[in-house]
């Protein structure tokens, strides 16, 4: 099914085309002055140079071969007609208004077509996203909140696009950050299996116990004693090195040892990102391309694209037209240990190898620009990633405070995520709380489904490389620019809905032509849900989807505020409402569904 502002161009570009003009001058656009038309062009102001005639000139003559075409159009059948009418205004542009029964044709059609008649893609990419990016044995904390919401958003739209997606959690599992958890481990619990050498000489096989003897609370205590120790004590440092060493060499407890400590990571994890209604379908971690860094280094080398500078390895990744000096890649320090752009690159290696991507997309704090500018040009110029696979970074910004800081906790300290996700459903339990509508029973189950849409649209609804003011109050309100006012919307719907049920069992009756400004408001945004979803999969875009939904909401409640819908006397106007009705919850909830959230049955 063609998009609706396509349709629209291609009658304009007719227009031109009789008029004598270049048809690709019927480009138009959703009118910024709505108080004066619905869809503009500017097309003559663009031809004015080409044609050198006055833009003014040009409007003029398009707007009269609309005229004389629509009046034969409206008169054989008004459906045909895409414009009520078409005005040159000065300078040149062309003003117009769009035909109420065109309108509500094409919403039909819209109606029954799957998905909402979006034009299917012949050949579906690969596409792999990488995001999420937790380090083992540490907390989730809210600095992790940007990439899981941001990179579910962007898996959805993608998948939604027609698009087989990958998510890849890529988590920090290997290093000298498992060296310190195991060395202080085994400080603390010398006797473990996990430390004790096999007899040499002997057959027996050392047992090591089926569940872990530490829980992720001690693990999460663990991990930043052991890191502040290592920077205070020389030996404990060197241990650590020396117990890291011994992991990646193999050694069977500690391997063991390293799976336990994953096993109960990654359990706590998914119980956290679940909270979020957030999945990946790989948990990859940097151990698993570990077998592939030798000998990726080792080819580097030899084809001459890595040499030694100051002992440490490096690949050349500056070009001529650098605006700025780009420095060059690492692939290993000088003690020989690899680093997080040995680590990424050989998760390209693995990527094209195991799923030959059409394209990558990591997504993670805008900060790491550089980084990842040095590793997709090492990629390319090496031949690590294959000429036809798109690399992509896509960064954001902070969550901040009021204070326009780092949100902190009141102590100041970095807040963990599940802290944060059981404050906001706190903070939405107390707004709903004493709500006749909502049975007690289903009160907690509301408060989060509200409180996860107020903390998602919170996020997205902002532009994902810029900063925001993470306000609680704010996200949680059930009016204005928030998931909580979204949510309400679509829950009204369905008590409208709900209510015409109980009287009529018939809910497929045909949208009629608009009979209000408002409803012809709706109406159009409507129209728009192709456009939007195809614009927020070109851009990765998920502000643009919440900005959408927002005028889509903000537009139903004028016509709600000023139609009496239940209470209408004549049966088949209501009814067409209705089917308008209908249409509009089903555009909201699929759009908050790829947003990554679901609207309650009441609030």
């Amino acid at each position: 099914m063609q998009a609706f502002i396509d349709i629209i161009s291609e009658e304009m570009g007719k227009a031109f085309e009789t008029a004598g003009y270049d048809p690709a001058l019927g480009k138009v656009t959703v009118s910024n002055r709505p108080d004066l038309c619905e869809y503009q062009c500017n097309g003559a102001m663009a031809g004015a140079k080409q044609y050198h005639k006055a833009p003014i000139a040009i409007a003029n003559e398009v707007a009269a071969t609309f005229a004389d075409t629509a009046a034969q159009s409206r008169a054989a059948d008004a459906h045909r007609c895409v414009f009520s009418s078409v005005e040159a205004v000065m300078p040149g542009f062309l003003n117009l208004k769009i035909s109420e029964e065109f309108i509500s044709d094409y919403l039909n059609e819209m109606a029954q077509a799957e998905k909402f008649g979006q034009e299917k893609t012949d050949t579906p990419k690969t596409i792999m996203l990488d995001y999420g990016g937790p380090n083992i044995a540490k907390p989730l904390h809210v600095g992790h909140l940007r990439s899981a919401v941001i990179g579910e958003a962007m898996k959805r739209i993608i998948r939604y696009h027609g698009e087989n997606c990958i998510g890849d959690i890529h988590m920090g599992d290997w290093g000298l950050q498992m060296g310190l958890v195991i060395t202080e481990l085994k400080h603390r619990q010398p006797d473990l299996p996990y430390f004790q050498a096999a007899q040499a000489g002997t057959e027996e096989e050392i047992v090591y116990p089926s569940e872990a003897p530490f829980t992720v609370s001690e693990l999460e205590e663990i991990y930043p004693f052991a890191s502040k120790k290592s920077k205070e004590d020389e030996a404990y440092y060197k241990e650590a090195m020396e117990n890291t060493h011994r992991l990646q060499e193999g050694d069977p407890g500690l391997r063991a040892l390293w799976e336990q400590i994953i096993t109960v990571s990654v359990t706590d994890m998914k119980r956290n990102y679940a909270n979020l209604d957030v999945s990946f379908d790989l948990w990859n971690g940097e151990a698993t391309v570990q077998p592939l860094i030798p000998p990726m280094v080792e080819r580097l080398k030899k084809d001459g694209y890595a040499y030694e500078s100051e002992g440490a390895l490096i690949v050349d990744v500056a070009e001529e037209t650098d605006a700025k000096e780009i420095p060059p890649c690492i692939i290993l320090k000088s003690d020989g240990a690899a680093l997080y752009t040995t680590t990424d690159l050989a998760t390209i290696l693995d990527r094209e190898q195991n799923y030959d991507p059409d394209e990558i997309i990591y997504i993670t704090d805008k900060r790491q620009e550089l980084h990842f500018t040095q590793v997709f040009r090492t990629a390319r110029k090496t031949g690590i990633a294959k000429p036809g696979t798109e690399l992509r970074h896509i960064g954001f910004g902070t969550m901040n405070g009021k204070d326009g800081k780092p949100f902190k906790t009141r102590e100041g300290g970095v807040m963990r995520l599940e802290t944060l996700i059981a404050d906001i459903n706190e903070e939405m339990r107390g707004k709903i709380a004493g709500n006749p509508a909502i049975p007690p029973e289903e009160a907690e189950k509301t408060a989060r489904t509200i409180a996860l849409a107020a903390l998602k649209y919170g996020d997205l609804s902002n532009q994902a490389s810029k900063d925001y003011v993470f306000d609680i109050e704010r996200f949680t309100s059930f009016e204005g620019d928030t998931g909580p006012y979204i949510l309400y919307t679509i829950v009204r719907i369905k008590s409208i809905l709900s209510k015409y049920a109980e009287k009529s069992s018939a809910l497929t009756d045909m949208i009629k032509t608009a009979q209000s400004p408002q409803e012809k408001a709706l109406m159009l945004d409507l129209c728009q849900m192709n456009a939007v979803m195809e614009d927020a999969y070109q851009n990765l875009a998920p502000h643009r989807l919440c900005a959408y939904i927002y005028q889509l909401s903000n537009d139903f409640n004028s016509f709600y505020h000023g139609t009496r819908i239940l209470a209408e006397e004549d049966d088949e106007k209501k009814a067409g409402w209705i089917a308008l009705l209908v249409l509009t919850r089903r555009v909201l909830e699929t759009v908050i569904d790829v947003l990554g959230f679901s609207a309650p049955e009441k609030m």
